[in-house]
């Protein structure tokens, strides 16, 4: 009983651990108080706007941010955004 109590105490900890460090997509207000760190571009085939917060998000954090505004979005058969990224 005891090892399913940890188990599942670090699948939670775990869970919240990755959400705390992603980067947060903020507002073109929320930016001014940030210094800039450059742009990533993002694109898929067939997949929902979820999807392309979640590979900006992801994408940024890999390039050492804390928070990206989108600043493009195009829609259609495929999509592509590219977003500024943020200390």
């Amino acid at each position: 009983m005891n090892i399913k109590s940890t188990v599942v105490t670090m699948g939670i900890l775990s869970a919240l651990s990755f959400g705390a460090f992603a980067a947060d997509s903020i507002s073109a207000d929320q930016a001014q108080s940030r210094q800039s760190m450059g742009t990533i571009s993002v694109g898929a085939a067939a997949s929902s706007p979820m999807d392309m917060h979640e590979q900006l998000s992801k994408k940024a954090e890999e390039q050492g941010a804390s928070a990206y505004r989108v600043i493009e979005a195009r829609s259609g058969d495929s999509w592509h955004a590219t977003a500024e990224l943020y200390k």
